[in-house]
This record gives structure tokens, sequence and C-alpha cells, in this order.
């Protein structure tokens, strides 16, 4: 068997992992200890759906868009290119090389946030050129380092309207600081929730 290197992009869910202003903030405890079941620990998670490092499916700002259970699984298993893109404030497709042969996803390293256990003042605002452009070169998913594709202030939500609109898909929150461009497997499944907006991930990369 070949022995593969796994790379996590994932945030770790703790009590200092930062929530989206206003949305819950997430948190784990026992609630049955194995001394008070006499056989197991058994914990309990609360949180946002888009906590950490999470995908959104289109219901989240589309009231007939596909929820997690509809989507595409093999947009989550995928042909990843890590394409840097650090210092610049604004990002469209005249940021993009040419992607490899075979890429079916695109993540964005704009290593700009900086504090993980603080929810970022600002991050660079993408283009919905984008997602046309992803729609041109066949590639299904967009993952992004930060915590959305549009600015946090934003009502219309233009990037993630162009992303539906092309039948593009949504990876928030992945962690790029420690991976080199170029090419990799991909792995980001949500979680099965029936009739959920979003859900978070385990993000890895493989060769």
């Amino acid at each position: 068997m070949t022995h593969k290197e796994i790379f996590d992009i994932s945030m770790e869910l703790n009590l200092q992992t930062p929530e989206w202003p206003g949305d819950r903030p997430f948190e784990y405890a026992l609630s049955v200890t194995k001394e008070q079941s006499g056989s197991v620990n058994i914990g309990e998670i609360k949180t946002s759906t888009h906590m950490g490092t999470h995908i959104d499916a289109p219901f989240h700002y589309d009231d007939h868009g596909l929820k997690v259970e509809e989507l595409p699984l093999e947009v989550y298993l995928s042909t990843a290119q890590v394409i840097d893109v650090q210092g610049l404030e604004g990002i469209g497709k005249e940021s993009l090389p040419e992607p490899d042969e075979g890429v079916t996803a695109i993540l964005l390293k704009t290593c700009s946030w900086k504090d993980r256990t603080k929810f970022p003042d600002m991050w660079p605002v993408f283009s919905n050129s984008i997602a046309e452009w992803m729609a041109e070169k066949k590639i299904r998913l967009l993952g992004v380092d930060v915590p959305s594709v549009d600015p946090e202030n934003s009502k219309e939500l233009p990037m993630h309207h162009a992303m539906n609109a092309n039948q593009r898909f949504i990876l928030e929150g992945i962690v790029l600081d420690h991976i080199e461009p170029g090419v990799y497997q991909l792995s980001a499944l949500p979680l099965n929730i029936k009739g959920a907006e979003g859900s978070p991930v385990r993000a890895v990369l493989f060769r």
C-alpha cells in the first residue's frame, strides 16, 4: 500500500473558535460521564452549522437552493489546486493561473486570517468573475481560508449568488498557512444533515 501524506486544513473546534458575529458559539461538554453511566462517556455539541471549516449549501442564501443532503458528494472528493494569492485586497479571475489538468477544486491561500481565535476585521474581496471562470474551466468547488466568500457586512452576497448561478460550490474557513501551492487530493465531506443549509467539515489534503 502506498503511504499517503495527509495535511489537515481544518480549524480546530473548541471554546476559542470564533463564531460569525451573532451566531451561536461552539460548545462541547460531556453530558454523561463514565462514572455516571457505569460504562461510557457521552458528549454533547452545540454549534452553528457555519462554525470553523464548513461548506455552504445554496439553501443558506437561496430559499429554493440545494440543501446539504442534496449536494453532489463528488464535489467534496476532488483534485484540488492550492493557489497563492497572498497580499491581494481584491481577487478575480485575473489573479488566477491556468489550472492544472484534472483539477476540479481551487483553494485560495490568502493567509489573511492571522489569529484563528478571533473573528477577522476584514479579508480580501472575491470577484464574481471567479465563479464564471470556474464554470469555464469546469472547476466545481472554491475553497477560501477566510470566513466567507463575501464581506462580513454584505447583505446582497454577490459572490454566493454568482457561485450558485454558475452551479459552483463553496468551502470556507480552511487553513492553508502550512500548505505549499500545488495539486492535491481533497476530502471535505459535509455531514448528512437533512434540510440543512451548511455543515462543518474535516477538510484534508493528501497526495
